[in-house]
């Protein structure tokens, strides 16, 4: 059976693929990332691949994916921000992760924001996804929810198109949440899982560059609701 093709927007240094390529189930057809150090980190690690660079530029006429994944920025969503939401310069790109799934129309698009967003934009997000025929769920997962020795807290959406989907209960995060025990059974936890950064996030050794990891997402998350996607699919190993 082929794989589900990914088209990763907000790209940074790749967490979203490398979770959902931990199943074993994706592959990532395409990138979009501006930052030119990630750039270099994504055709290190996914040689071959495209990366496309401004995603206000970018038509994505060309890409054909079945999923389209999208860490929009959260600088004007963020407590520490200025509390703009979806009306400032950088998380108004949001408007640009619609657009690529009207052009595209995969059939899931995954979303993550800093929780905050539920307070500042969420509807919007909603009402926005909607519009385009996607109806969607979501729930809060913290870092701590799989094992990881901090919290960082952040909203998780999957839309479909079509509405016909249906995968938070079993996303599987349930079984992880909470802390595993304490700090050194998390990092084996972690470690048990591949190759990781040295602060034990699920990041490949040697991407350690403190502004690059700050912004990428855990990739266990993403590969947890992976295999729930696969198992609603009928894709998952048996």
């Amino acid at each position: 059976m082929s794989k589900l093709r990914v088209l990763d927007l907000f790209s940074g240094i790749g967490g979203f693929s490398l979770g959902l390529e931990l199943t074993g189930g994706f592959e990532t057809v395409a990138f979009c990332e501006i930052d030119p150090r990630a750039q270099a980190v994504l055709r290190a690690q996914w040689p071959g691949v495209p990366v496309l660079d401004d995603v206000t530029d970018a038509d994505f006429f060309e890409v054909q994916a079945d999923v389209i994944t999208a860490g929009f920025p959260c600088q004007d969503i963020s407590v520490a921000g200025k509390g703009a939401g979806l009306a400032g310069s950088r998380s108004g790109l949001f408007r640009h992760v619609v657009r690529a799934i009207r052009v595209v129309r995969p059939a899931i698009a995954l979303l993550e924001n800093v929780a905050a967003l539920l307070n500042r934009g969420m509807g919007e997000v909603l009402g926005e996804l909607a519009e385009v025929g996607y109806d969607a769920e979501w729930d809060c997962i913290p870092a701590a929810a799989v094992g990881l020795p901090h919290g960082r807290d952040r909203v998780w959406i999957a839309a479909y198109r079509d509405g016909l989907r249906e995968l938070q209960p079993r996303w599987g995060i349930g079984d992880e949440r909470g802390w595993v025990g304490d700090r050194r059974e998390a990092v084996d936890w972690v470690l048990s899982r591949g190759g990781v950064l040295r602060s034990a996030d699920g990041i490949p050794a040697g991407l350690d560059r403190i502004g690059l990891c700050g912004n990428a997402v855990v990739p266990q998350i993403p590969e947890l609701i992976g295999r729930a996607i696969l198992v609603a699919e009928g894709r998952a190993a048996t």
